[in-house]
């Protein structure tokens, strides 16, 4: 049996390998992101889960490691994490009934045969238009402070979003589906 770490303290990312019976144990990566690096979005995440990835795998000697990062962008403007209610509410406002894109980067490093691959998926969502008191009710909730955008569809946040087109679990932070078939080629098989 393949050790498998997951490099994320994310209760989303957590809760999505366990619904999927994967055995593995957590890794928190303490890679400092930055999100003003100068490259598209998509290759940003790539970049930043491959960041949080090497990160833990100085600290094993086996293993499949697993790392990703989500952001959230609307116009090639990339929205991570507001961690203040001000630039919640910022987030929310910039959001505010228009077709946005949640990007999830993704890298799996196996340190059985020395290999590692990154990859994305991208999940398009499109926002209610909200008026400020329904903002400052959401932001009052706490749950937008720690998440990509100001916005959690899996929680509250759900009722501020009109449709989503694309894999929900992407949006959650994990595109389980791709991730099942890149571990699959490295003789981890789920099902």
């Amino acid at each position: 049996m393949k050790k498998i770490i997951l490099a994320s303290t994310s209760p989303r990312r957590k809760e999505i390998l366990e619904k999927v019976n994967l055995k593995f144990e957590i890794k928190e990566s303490f890679y400092k992101e930055d999100l003003n690096l100068k490259m598209p979005p998509k290759k940003l995440v790539e970049y930043l889960s491959l960041g949080k990835a090497k990160a833990v795998e100085k600290e094993c000697k086996e293993g499949i490691i697993i790392a990703a990062d989500t952001i959230v962008v609307y116009k090639q403007k990339v929205l991570g994490k507001p961690f203040t209610e001000e630039k919640a509410k910022e987030m929310l406002t910039f959001l505010s009934g228009k077709k946005h894109e949640i990007i999830t980067g993704v890298t799996i490093i196996n340190k059985y045969t020395n290999t590692y691959i990154s990859f994305h998926d991208s999940t398009k969502v499109i926002m209610k238009k909200l008026n400020s008191q329904t903002i400052d009710n959401y932001i009052a909730t706490k749950e937008p402070l720690d998440k990509a955008g100001g916005y959690a569809l899996q929680g509250i946040g759900s009722v501020l979003i009109e449709k989503i087109e694309g894999n929900f679990f992407n949006a959650m932070g994990l595109p389980v589906n791709k991730l099942y078939e890149e571990l699959k080629k490295m003789g981890v098989d789920i099902l």
